[in-house]
């Protein structure tokens, strides 16, 4: 089921980007309306603020996670052949 929907999101990439950049315009919008009775950080006085702070801690999350990925983790294709093997 699930390899199904990654394929299909695959397929319409386009699509999922415009639907889920469309969701994160409704969520600032929606943030708008909603009343503030206690102000606790200073990010729930910004209109938007968690909304714009939860993508930029996905993306930094995603950026980190490839750069960790590609610098220690990821090994040439040969690299037990290279070192002797089991």
């Amino acid at each position: 089921m699930i390899v199904r929907l990654i394929g299909w999101m695959r397929r319409h990439y386009h699509l999922v980007k415009v639907t889920f950049g469309c969701l994160l315009g409704l969520l600032v919008v929606g943030d708008l309306l909603v009343p503030r009775h206690h102000v606790y950080f200073l990010g729930d006085e910004i209109p938007g603020f968690w909304a714009l702070f939860g993508l930029l801690a996905c993306v930094l999350i995603i950026v980190v996670s490839k750069w960790l990925g590609h610098a220690w983790l990821f090994r040439p294709e040969n690299y037990y052949e290279t070192r002797g093997g089991l």
